[in-house]
């Protein structure tokens, strides 16, 4: 019986590390997210998990929808307003590079 809980906590485990691997990827793509935001977001979420022994998916639910929340609540509004406008600029700047290169050929 001991053999199938460790292979069970194993399984958890691994399960727990996706679910966060998944939410750090996530968090970091938001506009405005930098390393102290996704350090501090894991951060909660660890501590929030080891005090309920909750599984991050049973506390917050999807990876990807909570690291939007959490970008949004930890990310000041006219930081990630910038990083908005920027990443648009950059993608239209993007698009006519790629309209040129087809319109010149290989």
């Amino acid at each position: 019986m001991a053999k199938k809980d460790q292979t069970t906590d194993a399984a958890q485990e691994k399960d727990r590390e996706k679910w966060m691997a998944r939410f750090q990827v996530r968090l970091a793509m938001q506009p405005g997210v930098d390393r102290t935001v996704v350090l501090q977001a894991v951060k909660e979420v660890t501590a929030h998990c080891a005090e309920t022994g909750e599984h991050p998916r049973t506390a917050f639910g999807d990876p990807d929808a909570y690291a939007v929340q959490a970008a949004e609540r930890l990310v000041p509004a006219d930081r990630a307003a910038r990083a908005r406008r920027r990443d648009a600029v950059g993608d239209r700047i993007t698009s006519v590079l790629k309209r040129v290169g087809d319109v010149a050929g290989p």
